[in-house]
């Protein structure tokens, strides 16, 4: 169970990846034609994005935080036995930026979802590139670790 529970936890939260990465560099886009991938990559509605990163964010969080008991126990100790001081820091790191990104949504989600477009462009540029930086280092760390695991 907890194995399956591991990979719908990647899943998610490469579907979040994907959402918050469209919505994070259409907010920095000037208007342009669409010409190029990188173009067409970022012309993205983005306020149709609000809703499903939130419910991706609280699900992935909630999946990790279910998880997160068996790799207490399983993986964190076997870093420690190994003297993988670093990973375990990283981890630790991956925690409080989950929980930062967790703290922002209400925020986000006001700016997203309860304000006109051409005001607060600069608060909802800032909160979306928070987040979606929060979001590719979560991926990214829990990624590597999960190989560090792997490889024990």
């Amino acid at each position: 169970m907890t194995v399956f529970l591991v990979i719908l936890h990647a899943l998610v939260s490469i579907a979040l990846i994907g959402a918050i990465t469209h919505q994070g560099l259409s907010v920095w886009r000037r208007p342009s034609p669409a010409r190029v991938f990188f173009d067409r990559f970022r012309a993205v509605p983005a306020p149709g994005y609000a809703t499903p990163i939130v419910v991706l964010f609280v699900t992935d969080f909630a999946l990790g935080a279910y998880v997160y008991p068996a790799y207490i126990l399983d993986v964190k100790a076997s870093l420690a036995d190994f003297g993988f001081n670093t990973h375990i820091f990283l981890f630790q790191a991956k925690e409080h930026i989950a929980v930062i990104g967790l703290m922002l949504l209400p925020a986000y989600w006001h700016y997203w979802k309860y304000t006109t477009p051409d005001k607060f462009v600069m608060i909802r540029r800032y909160i979306t590139t928070v987040v979606m930086l929060a979001v590719w280092w979560n991926l990214v760390i829990g990624h590597l670790l999960n190989n560090v695991r792997g490889l024990m």
